[in-house]
């Protein structure tokens, strides 16, 4: 040991007389785009390989609501009651609701942060929650406490709720007036025949508490969309005689509301294939299409294990509806529901087709669709989903109503049964969705309409935008004319590139296919699915996600030329914008010939050029990075080199 300490000495001794300038400097390389983005590790909550872990919980809420709509006045009114339970490891002294119709007056948040311009997501002003005869009970002990801020109510109990399993009840009346404009989410619209009333973010819920950051109580400005738990509705609505009432779930008392004929027609298009009418156009506000002709009819509707119910109430409904082929033992029923200024081939009356088909393809290609009815609703509302209706724009016809239908009944997988958080990571439900979008436009009618979003090189022009933004931005943070790239398109690009190019398709579908079945009903983050998708390919992905997912960096791979040398050619290649990618090349030869040459990404780990060498006899003509056009790389004029 004393020899070993004096040689050390004099390597030190001798190390000090080189001077700083005889060292040559450290060579960078690009590990810094391969690290990990953020914190990975697993936890008894969630697993590292992107799983719930075998401590994961989550809480529930399950709610019995009853309300009536005036159509004099437009308002709703009615009662609530809630069962909470909580499965979290700590006792809760309070719990968070949304009243998201607060969101509907002149000094809401969401009202004061909309450009004086307006914009997409307008709202009135005239709205809001009146509430009364609340009480909160738990532990057996009862409070009349609480506090709303904006569109957030903070209910106090006297006890809390106990931990893993606790259960809590809250009761209270509300009433507010329906918006014309609701955020192109919600609303009223006037045809000729009466209102369209298109009903969501109807009733107080309870908000999401979580491993993560624990109670979830982002107001509803706008943009972000919602995060909600899984539960079981029962809910009545009180409607003037002559209104058809569709709603999320099943249908209870079908007898009490439908006439004869109605019900005769409503049970064949179970049995359908073909689009059946239950309320024909001829037969709208005729008295032979109601039961009664006075008064109001109450429709009773129960749905189980889901995060949201919504409804929509008119006088000028026609109704049609089709069987749809969801499993080999399951069956369900698409249905439609739109005014006479809807009606027609080219439009609304194809809309039960097109409901059916995206329903049956999500169900065979990704997970089983979990309800019994899909109804599309025909409303002053661009497109907006919630489970099992989706309100779509009355004026949309062909292609824009098949694209519209498909991408709200997408939804119903992202985020109705895989429950992100909307409000924070639109690209978990829009650009998931839109992915999938895609293969059921090819899909459908063997392509009778067409997909861009395949064509990932159209995002150039924004992807060289001085004004672009991360998909990682939440979306009321986000310039609303970039949310269609950051929420939607650069996303459902990413995904695209992931499945047909960089992991195949058979190793993409596994993996994604496995993260649905994995998070069905549950919370995942975008970690989670992350490791999720790491775990099920064997591949890591960081690289990806961290340049592609978060941030602005963009792919610009080039082709910069051909040397001859003994016995073959050295191809080089150059990475000259940020984000690494594997690299695929098509090499033709003066025969006539071609070879594919596949590289991996780590070939850009230790810089940003590299030099393959392919040995051959012949003579080589042209060199093209990406063939296919499969991925969104920026600058396709130096994806060639081709012999002079």
């Amino acid at each position: 040991m004393r020899n070993f300490n004096s040689y050390f000495l004099i390597l030190t001794m001798l190390c000090s007389f080189v001077t700083w300038a005889q060292v040559p400097e450290a060579k960078e390389n690009n590990q810094h785009n391969f690290t990990d983005l953020m914190y990975r590790q697993g936890s008894a909550y969630r697993t590292a390989s992107g799983k719930p872990g075998p401590e994961y919980w989550q809480n529930s809420a399950d709610y019995n609501i009853a309300v009536s709509l005036d159509d004099k006045t437009h308002n709703i009114s009615g009662n609530i009651e809630i069962e909470y339970t909580n499965n979290s490891p700590e006792d809760l002294n309070f719990i968070w609701l949304y009243l998201e119709q607060n969101r509907f007056t002149e000094d809401s948040r969401g009202t004061l942060t909309t450009p004086m311009k307006g914009n997409r997501y307008n709202g009135d002003v005239e709205g809001g929650y009146s509430v009364s005869n609340f009480s909160a009970k738990a532990n057996g002990a009862t409070s009349n406490k609480y506090l709303v801020n904006d569109t957030r109510m903070q209910v106090f109990f006297d006890k809390p709720i106990k931990a893993n399993g606790g259960k809590a009840t809250v009761k209270m009346n509300f009433s507010y007036k329906i918006p014309v404009e609701g955020m192109d989410r919600m609303g009223r619209l006037d045809v000729e025949q009466g209102t369209i009333y298109a009903l969501a973010q109807w009733f107080p819920k309870v908000a999401v508490f979580d491993d993560v950051l624990g109670w979830n109580t982002d107001p509803y400005l706008g943009a972000g969309e919602f995060y909600v738990d899984y539960g079981n509705y029962d809910y009545k609505i009180t409607a003037p005689y002559n209104h058809t009432v569709i709603g999320s779930g099943v249908l209870q008392n079908p007898k009490d509301v439908l006439t004869k004929t109605q019900l005769k027609r409503w049970k064949k298009a179970q049995e359908s294939d073909e689009t059946v009418y239950i309320i024909k156009p001829e037969e709208v506000g005729k008295k032979s299409s109601h039961v009664k002709n006075k008064g109001t009819l109450t429709w009773h509707f129960k749905m189980n294990n889901t995060r949201d119910v919504a409804f929509a109430s008119s006088p000028a409904f026609i109704w049609d509806a089709a069987k749809m082929n969801l499993s080999k033992d399951n069956t369900g029923l698409a249905q439609s529901v739109y005014p006479k200024e809807s009606d027609g081939q080219e439009a609304w009356s194809r809309s039960t087709e097109y409901t059916k088909k995206s329903i049956e393809f999500y169900s065979e290609n990704y997970f089983e669709y979990p309800y019994v009815n899909a109804i599309n609703v025909a409303a002053e509302v661009g497109g907006m989903e919630y489970p099992g209706v989706s309100f779509c724009s009355w004026k949309s016809k062909g292609s824009s109503l098949w694209g519209v239908t498909d991408h709200e009944f997408g939804h119903n997988w992202f985020p109705m049964i895989v429950g992100s958080n909307e409000r924070r990571f639109a690209w978990m439900d829009e650009g998931f969705n839109t992915f999938i979008n895609h293969y059921s436009t090819l899909a459908f009618n063997d392509g009778e309409y067409p997909s861009r979003v395949g064509s990932v090189r159209i995002l150039k022009s924004y992807l060289t935008s001085e004004n672009r933004e991360g998909i990682d931005n939440y979306p009321d943070v986000t310039n609303l004319r970039n949310l269609g790239y950051t929420a939607y398109y650069k996303p459902a690009a990413g995904l695209i590139m992931l499945r047909e190019y960089i992991l195949g398709e058979e190793r993409f579908d596994y993996a994604f296919k496995s993260y649905i079945k994995t998070w069905a009903y549950k919370h995942p983050q975008p970690s989670d699915f992350f490791n999720h998708m790491e775990n099920a390919t064997g591949e890591d992905l960081a690289w990806f996600w961290k340049s592609w997912f978060y941030g602005t960096d963009n792919i610009d791979i080039a082709v910069k030329g051909v040397e001859k040398e003994e016995n073959g050619f050295l191809i080089k290649i150059e990475k000259v914008a940020e984000i690494p990618m594997p690299v695929k090349l098509l090499v033709k030869m003066e025969d006539g010939s071609s070879k594919l040459i596949d590289l991996p990404v780590e070939i850009w780990q230790r810089g940003d050029t590299w030099e393959h060498f392919m040995a051959t006899d012949g003579e080589i003509k042209s060199v093209e990075f990406d063939p296919q056009k499969k991925v969104s790389d920026i600058d396709g004029m130096n994806d060639r080199w081709e012999k002079k």
